[in-house]
């Protein structure tokens, strides 16, 4: 299902980041993010709903620049 405010999303294992973009077009880096809930939130049907209740709040973040289209 689209999501209403994820446009879209990287996990990085090795480093453990999380590149999420937003429809707002901003994008923000989410650090410490294991590979289990990256996973359940790319498995989740509702992807803004999982963001906010399991990810936002919950690991150390920074804001990015846009990737160029």
């Amino acid at each position: 299902m689209p999501s209403t405010i994820i446009r879209a999303f990287d996990y990085r294992p090795a480093s453990r980041e999380l590149d999420v973009l937003f429809t707002t077009g901003r994008r923000y880096v989410y650090r410490d993010v294991p590979p289990q809930a990256a996973e359940a939130f790319r498995s989740a049907f509702a992807k803004g709903r999982y963001f906010n209740a399991k990810i936002r709040g919950r690991y150390p973040y920074e804001e990015r620049e846009p990737a160029p289209d």
